[in-house]
């Protein structure tokens, strides 16, 4: 039994792509009296059908060495591409997680849409974005990888576009592809000049081959820094990290996946592809510089924001700087653990931000407040996301952070002092925005908020539950440190900082001492957080001017040189051609004289240069 859930592996995409074909059908234009309710339930059917076979999969895996899939995909006398798959506790472990992840939120959908007609298309991408993210988990070929990527990038497109009507909405969907775009061309260049240096794709092998083979300094460097550019764009890392921001304006059940699962994807493969990024000592200098910029950047900037899903989504942008540091720096078992406890935390405050803003309608904290009485299940769920997310024991955040700062603290101990820093001051955002919402006195917005009905309950009841019991998974993992080798220090300054910035931002939003908004002293500073460093600015005056006056010059010189130099043969043509027209006799004698005329004309000219000359 083990061996044929392990060798049909490749249904569990299958899974979700048959879930979103069948979709379709109940669309409002095709089934108009029956409505679009059946496309949900058969979309959470057949993912709980993928998320038992990956369950029974990942007891198949364990403690097994890990098994290769191979299905022939192209085959040729000078090339042979085929669709790897890699049945391992890890992988099956990532399609596990996924699995799980978008079965809560497609129930968690059922109640957020309820009103909305366009289930049909909403849970067809749904399916078609889980297909991607598991067969990528499950794949171990760049090429391939490379492929699902685009795979989440369309789809992430297509979900953030979803109420294409409104106008901000088809800019942010537009911003988010072109964005990841620039990324992933960059990152196709690296795949295909990988290839004929290594002659595979497979991420096994390509391990295998970085240990052996010694590469030029300026090719390793130029390859791995092609290598990363994708996961900078799919991570939303800078200077791409604004596309996570824009991309908000999506419904909030594919925000959820977005921010837990799709972020974590580009960091994925980069983990897969650290055996050859360690081959240049400037690639793995740069995603360090890199993530570190993010990180600390992205938790001030958080801190600013009014906008709910805007504060969270920076948070999201801050961890996964935190992943980078954790992939350049080699350590690589933190990144996965970083990944896997950063996906459950921050699907959990999604859930959380979404019944608020359902019932509640704005998103803006000044708006909100005393909810924690009206809404207890909701404010759980935000509490329990936000010490699972930070350095709280015995919550899985605090493992994850503590392994990063356990590998660096003999190595790189100023990056320590960044973690500190960082995990400080996400505490500061998630506590004030927790504050901001729950705490406090009720607001017009919230006079009258009653919890959230259960479909939208129940995902984020369980959720919690999950969450809380987050250790005891780790520890059945083997992934916790032995309690002897516990490194106390770093332990009690993670705990510190998150008690520090929890409490110090607890103090300045529940207390009276400060009024309501809270202002910097200075107040250039807070409009300097509050508007993402001036990024966009920057952005619309170069990137977005190099390209509107290039445009404009290509155009001009369409119009007046190239269509200019078409346009006077044509009305020289025409012209000559209405004056001969007076000429014609009919006569040939008059048409031969004119030719040799001109062939004698034409050759004194010649004959007179050649003279001259």
């Amino acid at each position: 039994m083990d061996q044929l859930l392990l060798q049909s592996i490749w249904l569990i995409p299958c899974y979700a792509l048959i879930g979103a074909f069948l979709a379709l059908p109940w669309s409002p234009g095709i089934l108009p009296q029956i409505g679009p309710r059946p496309a949900g339930y058969i979309n959470l059917l057949m993912t709980s059908l993928a998320l038992a076979h990956s369950l029974g999969a990942l007891s198949a895996t364990w403690n097994r060495v890990p098994e290769q899939i191979l299905i022939p995909w192209l085959h040729t006398p000078s090339l042979d591409i085929p669709l790897v798959l890699q049945a391992s506790s890890v992988s099956v472990g990532a399609v596990v997680l996924v699995t799980g992840l978008n079965l809560l939120t497609q129930l968690y959908a059922i109640g957020y849409m309820e009103m909305d007609w366009g289930w049909a298309r909403f849970y067809g991408l749904m399916g078609f974005f889980e297909a991607g993210i598991c067969s990528l988990a499950l794949s171990n070929s760049l090429f391939f990888s490379y492929v699902f990527l685009e795979m989440l990038t369309l789809a992430t497109y297509l979900l953030v576009g979803f109420w294409f009507a409104q106008p901000l909405v088809v800019t942010g969907a537009r911003d988010a592809f072109w964005t990841k775009r620039i990324g992933d061309i960059i990152l196709l260049m690296g795949v295909i000049a990988l290839f004929p240096l290594s002659g595979t794709w497979n991420f096994s092998e390509l391990a295998e081959w970085a240990k052996t083979t010694p590469l030029e300094p300026r090719t390793a460097t130029l390859l791995g820094l092609a290598l990363i550019a994708g996961p900078l764009g799919k991570c939303a890392q800078f200077p791409f990290q604004l596309w996570l921001d824009e991309a908000m304006e999506g419904p909030v059940p594919a925000s959820i996946l977005r921010n837990s699962v799709i972020v974590g994807a580009g960091a994925y493969v980069l983990v897969k592809l650290q055996p050859v990024l360690a081959l240049s000592p400037v690639t793995l200098t740069t995603l360090v510089i890199l993530g570190t910029v993010t990180a600390v950047s992205c938790s001030l900037i958080a801190i600013a924001q009014i906008d709910i899903k805007r504060s969270l989504s920076y948070s999201v942008s801050a961890y996964m700087g935190l992943v980078f540091i954790a992939v350049g720096t080699q350590h690589v078992d933190a990144a996965r653990l970083l990944l896997l406890t950063q996906s459950c935390a921050m699907a959990l405050l999604y859930m959380s931000a979404g019944a608020v803003i359902w019932s509640n309608i704005s998103q803006d904290l000044t708006q909100l407040g005393g909810l924690w009485a009206r809404r207890p299940v909701t404010g759980l769920a935000f509490g329990v996301g936000t010490v699972g997310l930070i350095a709280l024991p015995p919550f899985g955040g605090f493992w994850g952070l503590l392994k990063l700062a356990d590998s660096l603290w003999e190595t790189r101990p100023w990056l320590v002092g960044v973690l500190l820093l960082v995990n400080g001051l996400t505490a500061f955002s998630l506590t004030r925005a927790f504050s901001l919402i729950f705490g406090g006195r009720p607001q017009p917005m919230t006079e009258r908020s009653p919890e959230v009905h259960w479909p939208m309950a129940l995902p984020m009841i369980i959720l919690t539950i999950f969450t809380l019991l987050s250790p005891l998974v780790l520890q059945y993992w083997s992934l916790l440190p032995e309690w002897g080798a516990l490194n106390k220090q770093l332990a009690a300054l993670l705990i510190w900082s998150s008690g520090f910035g929890g409490g110090l931002s607890g103090v300045i939003y529940l207390g009276s001492t400060w009024s309501k908004p809270v202002q910097l002293p200075w107040k250039p500073l807070q409009e300097l957080l509050a508007y993402d460093f001036y990024l966009q600015r920057v952005y619309q005056l170069s990137v977005v001017a190099l390209v509107n006056y290039s445009s404009r010059l290509t155009a001009w010189v369409e119009r007046y040189i190239v269509d200019g130099v078409v346009n006077g043969i044509g009305l020289a043509t025409l012209f000559s051609g209405q004056a001969l027209k007076y000429t014609a006799s009919g006569q040939s004698q008059l048409y031969l004289l004119t030719i040799l005329l001109g062939v004698v004309l034409a050759g004194l000219f010649v004959s007179q240069s050649f003279l001259s000359f």
